[in-house]
């Protein structure tokens, strides 16, 4: 029974026989690992997953879809929002850190990013199909155009390096934007930086892009009672990423 891409899902089904092996090969999954993929769609990438690492669970949301991955075996479905799924129990179920894979739905993949940062501690490493737009953002480096607040929020806990371009016709339908694998890592925890407080700090710092940071981080910081010599006569973009985790350490204490 043929399956027709549901708009409301954002779903773009990878077709390219090429490009799916070249992820597969750029996750390189080995059995035992404990695989969960989000957004299997038509199992373009769940088939050679399953056939690396023997099994895997995967998270998708449409229904039909869903019913159609339960007929499979090696497979362990959940028919979930993937937003509402509680990875860090996932990774404590499987006995070990997890692998997470997809070609995440363009329409909510930030929300998506920033739901998995909450687990960062439970996973080995990421290797996601985005926007193309969106893997530049996420490695940008400062005093680049693309260096933002997903870049700060997502780059204090991962390692990421984005691994090859995707073309729009290597989809069906084809999206309207070029695509991206990125691979994230995450890195060692620092206990130090309380996530809500850097959010907080990297939020009013790039509220006003084209000003300077006295206008806006320079207030904050103000209102805070914080004693810091941080250089305020530059624009968010050009701070480096360890500049903002030593003020969210600093305004911890207060």
């Amino acid at each position: 029974m043929s399956h027709y891409a549901k708009k409301r899902f954002g779903q773009h089904f990878l077709v390219d026989q090429s490009v799916i092996e070249a992820i597969v090969d750029a996750i390189a999954p080995q059995p035992g690992q404990a695989l969960v993929e989000i957004g299997p769609g038509l199992g373009a990438m769940t088939l050679p997953l399953r056939q690396r690492c023997g099994a895997l669970t995967v998270i998708e949301l449409d229904r039909d879809l869903a019913a159609r991955l339960q007929r499979q075996s090696g497979l362990d479905v959940i028919q979930a929002d993937v937003l509402q799924v509680d990875f860090a129990a996932l990774a404590v179920a499987a006995g070990q850190p997890l692998r997470v894979v997809g070609n995440l739905p363009y329409n909510i993949s930030t929300p998506i990013l920033f739901h998995l940062l909450g687990a960062a501690a439970h996973i080995a490493d990421q290797h996601f199909m985005l926007q193309k737009e969106v893997v530049q953002r996420m490695a940008a480096a400062p005093g680049n155009k693309d260096f933002g607040r997903l870049t700060v929020m997502l780059q204090w806990r991962y390692r990421i390096e984005a691994v090859l371009d995707v073309p729009p016709d290597a989809f069906d339908p084809p999206p309207r934007v070029e695509s991206a694998v990125v691979r994230m890592r995450p890195l060692p925890a620092d206990p130090a930086v309380d996530q809500a407080r850097l959010g907080e700090l990297v939020t009013v710092a790039f509220s006003q892009r084209r000003k300077l940071l006295r206008h806006t981080l320079g207030r904050w910081i103000e209102a805070q009672g914080l004693d810091i010599a941080f250089d305020l006569q530059r624009r968010a973009e050009e701070v480096p990423v360890a500049e903002y985790l030593a003020l969210a350490r600093l305004a911890r204490t207060h």
